[in-house]
């Protein structure tokens, strides 16, 4: 059995699919872009605050879930540009307890949807 999560403090799918699925203890988040879910704008003002809103609409997704960061099991980070690695994970980073942070990979991408600059998908379990 699966539950749609679903939270107005993230933005909308912008297309045929849910924020997030819980399924059974763990837990499926699409990926989030830079979305400002108030204003539905695009937040890319430089990296580090694109990559912010990002985590801040995975939290929002994990929190209407009722979990945390600590729940996270595996990320998924998909970036248009490597070189934008180190900002990117330095704000990624500030999410997690890294004695526990979750298992990852980062690719780089061609192009990701609106042509940001980074995308994320979460997987967490209660």
């Amino acid at each position: 059995m699966k539950t749609i999560i679903i939270t107005p403090n993230a933005p909308a799918p912008i297309g045929p699919y849910n924020q997030a699925v819980l399924s059974g203890n763990t837990l499926y988040t699409s990926g989030q872009i830079a979305i400002n879910p108030e204003t539905g704008s695009l937040v890319m003002d430089d990296i580090k605050v694109e990559t912010k809103q990002v985590m801040e609409n995975l939290k929002a997704v994990l929190t209407a879930a009722n979990l945390t960061f600590e729940n996270v099991v595996k990320t998924s980070i998909f970036i248009s540009d490597m070189n934008n690695f180190t900002l990117i994970n330095e704000v990624y980073g500030s999410y997690f307890n890294e004695a526990t942070a979750p298992a990852r990979e980062t690719v780089e991408v061609a192009n990701l949807p609106k042509f940001v600059n980074v995308e994320i998908s979460m997987i967490a379990v209660k």
